[in-house]
């Protein structure tokens, strides 16, 4: 039974606040609506000045980002492919896609895409922190969807067993397979 109406908002670090707002606002378009800044942790009462800010990505769900002065430099996980960690945005239709692929390389940012994953459409760039970005369209039908949510048990249970998912996911590629 889920319990969650949505998603309220998700924090990142950022090198900056200053030139994470400007990104965010200018490039990605976002509204820059909050910043809360405190010497100590609300949560833990530890003495570490930081700002936090946020900015609206829909109704009631937000994208937040922490500078925090008195921490070690930023890094990632070098064992993570650069990659997997992402933050994925909806935009409407493939219009509003390949616009927003324009006004971001506009600002002189390499954007990748748009990539067809059949289920949707993408595009993948990164902001000035070293997060990847993604703006993602759906494409396929609600069939595929369907498809989709009826293939995931059977896959996470092969992947369970065999680290592997065999022909299981083929379906996904049928499409380019039959393009061929």
């Amino acid at each position: 039974m889920t319990v969650t109406t949505g998603l309220h908002h998700a924090a990142y670090r950022c090198n900056n606040a200053q030139e994470t707002v400007d990104f965010y606002t200018q490039v990605m378009g976002m509204d820059y609506i909050m910043a809360i800044s405190e010497d100590h942790v609300p949560s833990t009462k530890e003495p570490d000045p930081y700002m936090h800010i946020f900015f609206e990505i829909g109704p009631g769900s937000y994208l937040a980002f922490f500078e925090l002065p008195n921490s070690p430099a930023m890094g990632r996980d070098p064992n993570t492919p650069e990659w997997v960690q992402h933050i994925a945005f909806t935009v409407p239709d493939m219009e509003t896609l390949l616009a927003a692929k324009e006004r971001i390389e506009s600002h002189g940012i390499d954007v990748l895409g748009p990539i067809d994953h059949t289920l949707f459409s993408s595009i993948y760039m990164f902001d000035p922190n070293g997060h990847r970005l993604e703006y993602a369209t759906n494409t396929g039908g609600p069939e595929i969807w369907k498809k989709a949510a009826a293939a995931a048990p059977a896959m996470l249970a092969a992947w369970n067993r065999d680290g592997s998912t065999g022909d299981l996911g083929a379906w996904l590629h049928e499409k380019e397979l039959s393009s061929d």
